[in-house]
């Protein structure tokens, strides 16, 4: 499973950084990035998560 964010159209909310750590993070430029890759096992449940809570609705999880 593959995790993306575009991240020229987050609002640096800190949502999917704050739901699943594992594999979200936030930048120096204070939007969200992509940390693991490929998301781990254990957390594809909460990355789906990120993804359908992010306000934005910039996150992609495949």
């Amino acid at each position: 499973m593959k995790a993306t964010i575009d991240r020229e159209i987050c609002i640096s909310c800190g949502l999917c950084a704050s739901t699943c750590p594992e594999v979200f993070q936030m930048a120096d430029d204070g939007r969200a990035e992509v940390c693991a890759d490929p998301v781990p096992e254990s957390a594809e449940d909460a990355a789906a998560e990120a993804r359908d809570n992010c306000p934005a609705s910039v996150i992609t999880v495949e």
